[in-house]
């Protein structure tokens, strides 16, 4: 097999656990001509649950993902997989919600144009216009959705005919200073990423690192999830934390918090459109 005639793609299923499985699937891909470049594989004992993460290269019997679907669902059937195939060339699209906060949006930007976050953006939207000359320095449409308590919904609408107009992947919600309503949770599931801060349920509403820094904390971090109607409860895809100390004011902990902010949520990003990320109920299995 030539490398030109080669495609790579990504197959990802999860079921429940039995035996047999690790074996029908590389035995498909061997039967048609795949070449396995790297397989994960997980078994919760807790859930019952078996996930799996197959990167592949294939040759002149199977290409497409609509063929790969094809073949693979007798296997499917009989494992009772729920499985998706992603072709790796793909660049998700990703719509990119903020506020008046910049540090995350800006680090996602800043690896987005340099490739090392491969996906395409074709809109940023707000609820404010602070951020619109970001947007427009790096050529990406800015769309201000204002909102108040009576235009909630009118505004979820808008949001909602965005995602289905330009197609998109994934919305991420860098720093989007609003509540999403249960029934836009609900049609964004699996497929809307959040950030907060990781002192939470602790210190909640305004000014969480003075609180923290009130209350001599010693570690600060970050928490990247899914959007679920449990507010800031989604399935965490990443976290990370950085000790302090007493040395540190409260703009210092908001610094340093906003630094890792933006670490957690750019990597959670990445980990989502490598198709890394599977849900398990209320928790999330990550390959990495």
């Amino acid at each position: 097999m030539n490398n030109i005639d080669k495609k790579r793609y990504i197959l990802t299923i999860s079921c429940a656990d039995q035996a047999g499985i690790v074996a029908a699937v590389s035995g498909f891909l061997a039967e048609n001509d795949g070449f396995i470049i790297e397989s994960s594989q997980f078994g919760d004992f807790s859930t019952g649950k078996f996930f799996m993460r197959t990167d592949f290269e294939t040759g002149d019997k199977m290409s497409g993902t609509a063929e790969i679907t094809e073949k693979f669902t007798e296997i499917a059937e009989k494992f009772d997989m729920n499985f998706e195939v992603f072709n790796v060339e793909y660049k998700p699209r990703a719509l990119i919600m903020v506020s008046k906060t910049s540090h995350c949006l800006n680090s996602i930007l800043h690896r987005y144009s340099t490739g090392n976050l491969p996906i395409e953006i074709p809109a940023i939207a707000s609820n404010h216009k602070d951020l619109e000359e970001m947007a427009k320095w790096h050529n990406i449409p800015f769309y201000h959705l204002p909102i108040t308590p009576s235009t909630k919904a009118e505004q979820e609408s808008a949001l909602l005919k965005l995602v289905e107009e330009l197609n998109i992947d994934v919305v991420v919600l860098a720093r989007y200073m609003q509540i999403l309503s249960d029934n836009l949770c609900k049609k964004l599931k699996g497929k809307a990423i959040n950030i907060h801060h990781s002192f939470l349920p602790s210190f909640k509403g305004a000014n969480p690192y003075k609180q923290a820094f009130n209350r001599g904390v010693k570690i600060i971090g970050a928490t990247a999830h899914y959007v679920t109607g449990d507010l800031d409860e989604g399935p965490i895809i990443e976290q990370e934390v950085i000790r302090v100390d007493h040395t540190e004011k409260p703009d210092d902990l908001k610094l340093i918090g906003q630094d890792i902010e933006s670490r957690v949520l750019s990597h959670a990003l990445k980990l989502h459109i490598e198709h890394r990320v599977l849900l398990n109920g209320n928790k999330t299995v990550v390959f990495k």
